[in-house]
């Protein structure tokens, strides 16, 4: 069975929620202010290691009192936290998020997210049957560097390219499997796309986006379930209906699920209808890591299907 190594961000989610989003420049009256682990690095660890996997966290908090209540979170959850690093120069990161109406908006401020280097990567001991997840929330030549390690250990590379920014073919030629949203998909290749986009819209995006065919792109659709484009195969996973109440951290649910399931040999269709069940279940709670399935509630939504 491989591991899981999770390179990426780290911060506190400091939550308010509200009937409904402020409009620009409108001041509401919120609900309640709520405070949770999460980052999507963080966030895509605890997923895999409550679903079973050998985890391990690569990335940087401060020393303060974020940093130290999510070292605790983290730990409790089993995680590996061997290489990350404690940085006196800066706070740990934050991100200030408003629920409304079951979705979110989210501002993040880096803080030490941003100083993880090529040197705090390449360090990792890496091996074949390994799964190696990054996302877009620490320096992109860091991941680059990480990836570099991967593959010439043998294993494997799941990026989740988010917050979406443009990045390089160079980076995207290290990349073994892509997970990433319609929205995200869209600005990456060049293509108006929307929920009403139909799977032959969203395979023509991810063939756009392809860096050979040997590339798997999974795409998050919510509701609708997931698209992947595995070489020239497609495969399509129906969504699950459920009543959302927090989509904070339904796609780190994803890759961390999917990376778990992929660390221990699963098939990818498999795996992604597992990843797809786990992510239903985190919507329905709030908050981002704290929200993460164990791999009983999973097995348990299976079973009565």
């Amino acid at each position: 069975m491989g591991r899981v190594f999770v390179a990426g961000s780290i911060n506190m989610d400091v939550v308010a929620t509200a009937d409904r989003h402020p409009r620009v420049g409108e001041t509401i009256a919120g609900k309640e202010v709520l405070y949770f682990p999460g980052g999507k690095g963080a966030n895509q660890a605890v997923s895999a290691a409550r679903l079973g996997a050998t985890t391990t966290l690569i990335g940087r908090l401060g020393r303060d009192a974020f940093g130290a209540e999510l070292k605790a979170f983290l730990a409790d959850q089993g995680i590996d936290l061997g290489y990350v690093q404690e940085t006196a120069t800066a706070h740990s990161g934050t991100a200030i998020i408003t629920v409304a109406e079951a979705d979110n908006t989210i501002v993040v401020i880096p803080g030490t997210n941003a100083l993880v280097s090529a040197d705090d990567v390449t360090v990792v001991p890496l091996l074949k049957g390994d799964v190696a997840v990054s996302q877009f929330e620490i320096p992109l030549p860091t991941i680059a560097a990480f990836f570099r390690r991967a593959r010439a250990a043998g294993a494997t590379t799941l990026l989740n390219p988010a917050p979406a920014q443009k990045f390089s073919r160079e980076l995207l030629a290290l990349v073994d499997i892509l997970v990433l949203n319609e929205t995200e998909l869209g600005l990456l290749s060049d293509t108006a796309l929307n929920e009403n986009t139909d799977h032959a819209g969203i395979i023509e995006a991810a063939q756009r986006l392809q860096a050979n065919k040997s590339q798997i792109i999974c795409v998050t659709l919510g509701k609708r379930g997931v698209l992947a484009l595995a070489g020239n195969e497609e495969l399509v996973v129906p969504g699950r209906i459920v009543k959302a109440v927090d989509t904070t951290g339904a796609g780190d649910c994803f890759v961390g699920a999917l990376a778990s399931q992929l660390a221990d040999g699963v098939a990818l269709r498999e795996a992604l209808r597992f990843a797809n069940i786990a992510a239903s279940i985190c919507v329905q709670r709030m908050g981002a890591g704290p929200s993460m399935p164990t791999a009983q509630e999973v097995a348990a939504v299976i079973a009565a299907r």
